[in-house]
C-alpha cells in the first residue's frame, strides 16, 4: 500500500481495516473515484451479462457458442447481427421461425446418431484405436503409446470444466507421457465475451505437443474425403487450436501442433482411418477475423432501450429488434446461419446487390442496389467516366446487339 501513497509523515498509529481515521488523511498520489450524480446512483449500472440476458429474454436459457458457429462467424466478421445474437446466446433457429423464415439448417437426426456411434467406436477401450492412428500419423520418433492417461474432466459448469481441462493439460505435459483428453472444455474470448468450446479429443505427446483430434462421420474413400467437408473441419479445428494456445502460453514445455488428426470411416465401412490436416492457414485467417469483430457490448449499447430477441414476443417487435442490428448478408450464409433466409428476403426486398454475392458486390463499387445498377447500365444515371458505369453500359450494349442478331453475335 505504501507504494501508492505520496511522501509525507506517516501517522502515529496505522488504522485497522475496519476503522479508518477521522482526522486529516494522508495525501494520496491518485484521488479516489468521484461519486456519481444522484440520478445515476439511483439506477445501478447494468453488467454485460445482465444486458445480454435481457436481449435473449429473461426466461430463455443461453445457447452455447460452439466451434462450428465461431468458424462461420469468423468467415463473416462484418455481420454485427450474428456477432450479437451468438454472443447473447440467442437461439437463432427459434428466432427465425418466429419471424416466419424458418431455415432447414442443422444436422439430421440420422447423421447425428451415426456420428455418435462412430465416435464411440473410435474411443472404445480407452482410445486404443485412436491412439494407434495418432501414433501412425503423428507419432514421430517417440515411444509407442503403450500406457495412455485418460484424466477425469468432470466439473461443475463450463467454467469449472475449462479450469479442470487446463489443469489436466498441464499435469499431462509435466508427466511426459501420452494422454488423451476426451471432450475437454476450452475457453476463448470472442468480441469481449467468453465462448466455451468442446473438441472431440485432445492428445498430449511425450514431448509436450498437444494435438487436436476431430472425428467426423463422412467417409474417406481411397485416402481422401470431400474437400468442402474437410475444409469445414479444418476451420472448426483452427478454433480449437486458438483456444489451446491460450493455455499453452501458461504451460511450460507445451506446444500446440498446427496439424490436426481427422478421423473418418474408411471407404464405406465403419472402420476408422485418419488423415493429417495442416490448419496454419485457417488458424491465421480465423485469428485475424475474430480480432476484427466489434465488441459485443458496443453493439448492445447502440440498441434502443427495451430491445429483445425473445421468440415469445410479437412478430412486429421481433422484426424491429432484428432490423436494429446491421447484417452483412451473403449467399454463403445459407449454409451457415439460421437467419439466412430472413436476411436474404430483406436484402431482396431492398434490392441490395449483396444478395448476388460478395464478388458481384465488390465489382459494382458504389452502386449498392439493383435499381442503381440497371439505371447505370441503361444510361439513365451514373458518371460515364466511372469504370463500373462504363463497363455496365458496354455489357448492356453487347446484350442488346446479341438479342437483335447484330455484329456481336456474328
Amino acid at each position: 500500500m505504501s507504494e501508492s501513497l505520496a511522501s509525507g509523515p506517516p501517522p502515529q498509529t496505522p488504522p485497522t481495516p475496519r476503522h479508518r481515521p477521522t482526522q486529516t488523511p494522508r495525501p494520496v498520489a491518485h484521488p479516489g473515484p468521484i461519486p456519481a450524480p444522484a440520478h445515476e446512483r439511483e439506477r445501478p449500472a447494468t453488467t454485460l451479462r445482465q444486458r445480454l440476458a435481457e436481449l435473449r429474454g429473461p426466461a430463455v436459457p443461453p445457447r452455447p457458442l460452439d466451434a462450428r458457429a465461431l468458424a462461420a462467424l469468423a468467415a463473416n466478421p462484418g455481420c454485427r447481427r450474428r456477432a450479437l445474437l451468438d454472443g447473447a446466446g440467442v437461439d437463432k433457429g427459434a428466432l427465425a421461425a418466429a419471424l416466419g423464415s424458418p431455415a432447414p439448417f442443422g444436422q439430421s437426426q440420422f447423421a447425428f446418431v451415426r456420428g455418435n456411434a462412430f465416435e464411440a467406436r473410435v474411443k472404445a477401450d480407452g482410445g486404443t484405436e485412436l491412439m494407434r492412428l495418432l501414433y501412425e500419423r503423428l507419432g514421430g520418433g517417440g515411444p509407442a503409446p503403450d500406457e495412455v492417461s485418460v484424466p477425469d474432466l468432470t466439473a461443475a459448469g463450463p467454467e469449472g470444466r475449462a479450469a479442470r481441462t487446463a489443469l489436466a493439460l498441464r499435469e499431462a505435459t509435466a508427466a511426459g507421457g501420452w494422454a488423451l483428453l476426451d471432450h475437454p472444455m476450452l475457453a476463448l474470448e470472442v468480441a469481449g465475451s467468453p465462448a466455451y468450446l468442446e473438441p472431440d479429443a485432445v492428445a498430449v505427446h511425450p514431448d509436450g505437443t498437444w494435438t487436436v483430434v476431430e472425428i467426423k462421420s463422412f467417409p474417406m474413400v481411397d485416402g481422401s474425403a470431400d474437400a468442402a467437408k474437410v475444409g469445414a473441419a479444418a476451420r472448426q479445428s483452427a478454433v480449437y487450436v486458438l483456444a489451446l494456445e491460450r493455455i499453452a502460453e501458461l504451460t511450460e514445455g507445451a506446444e500446440v501442433g498446427h496439424r490436426v488428426l481427422l478421423v473418418c470411416p474408411k471407404d464405406f465401412s465403419n472402420l476408422p482411418t485418419a488423415s493429417v490436416v495442416d490448419v496454419r492457414k485457417q488458424r491465421a485467417v480465423t485469428r485475424r477475423q475474430l480480432t476484427r469483430l466489434t465488441r459485443i457490448e458496443d453493439i448492445a449499447a447502440a440498441l434502443p432501450e427495451g430491445t429483445t430477441f425473445d421468440p415469445e414476443c410479437p412478430r412486429p417487435q421481433l422484426d424491429a429488434a432484428v432490423e436494429a442490428v446491421g447484417a452483412a448478408y451473403a449467399p454463403e450464409c445459407l449454409a451457415a446461419c439460421e437467419l439466412a433466409f430472413h436476411c436474404r428476403a430483406k436484402a431482396r426486398a431492398a434490392g441490395a446487390v449483396e444478395a448476388l454475392g460478395r464478388s458481384v458486390r465488390g465489382e459494382l463499387g458504389g452502386l449498392t442496389t439493383v435499381g442503381e445498377v440497371l439505371a447505370a447500365a441503361a444510361g439513365k444515371e451514373g458518371d460515364p467516366a466511372d469504370p463500373t458505369v462504363a463497363a455496365l453500359r458496354r455489357a448492356a450494349a453487347l446484350r442488346a446487339e446479341a438479342l437483335e442478331g447484330g455484329p456481336a453475335c456474328r
